[in-house]
């Protein structure tokens, strides 16, 4: 190998091994008491409008800290799969203290981080995100029927009413 082939693969592994630190990493908060029926309905409600502003049929699921469904609501006609995977979201961004993104980066990322594909309980697809209230973790949002960038957009407007 040449010193310019061997410099472009120290670079790129750099890259690959620091997006695997930062995007992997668990949010920091410690957990607290579950979100309540009330404040989960408050953060599926933006969620749901989002979706509908843009024309788009979702699913979206609430659970607490452990992962146990709290709220959930499908809208007319969303494909019948996104029930599951919106839940399926939830319980991972809940359970794991971080959005699905971090672990969609990871798994994109190749080479190391097809590891995430042997946790149990693990959907690596965005759309997940954790409700924090009072600095403490109280429970997740998951969203899905659209892509996962625009599941990500309508749990992003739902976790950003919670406070």
């Amino acid at each position: 190998m040449s010193r310019n082939s061997v410099t472009k693969t120290v670079v790129v592994l750099l890259v690959v091994f620091g997006a695997l630190g930062t995007a992997a990493a668990q949010m920091p908060n410690p957990y607290g008491p579950a979100i309540s029926l009330e404040n989960a309905k408050k953060a599926a409600e933006p969620a749901l409008a989002e979706a509908a502003k843009n024309k788009w049929t979702v699913a979206v699921a609430i659970v607490g800290p452990a992962g146990t469904l709290i709220y959930y609501e499908k809208m007319d006609n969303t494909q019948l799969g996104s029930a599951e995977v919106a839940i399926d979201k939830a319980r991972t961004a809940a359970l794991f203290k971080r959005p699905t993104k971090a672990f969609q980066d990871v798994l994109a990322g190749g080479g190391d981080g097809l590891r995430v594909l042997t946790l149990k309980g693990v959907v690596a697809v965005e759309g997940g995100i954790p409700l924090v209230m009072d600095g403490k973790i109280v429970g997740a949002i998951g969203v899905s029927g659209a892509t996962s960038a625009q599941d990500a957009q309508c749990a992003k407007a739902g976790a950003d009413t919670v406070k």
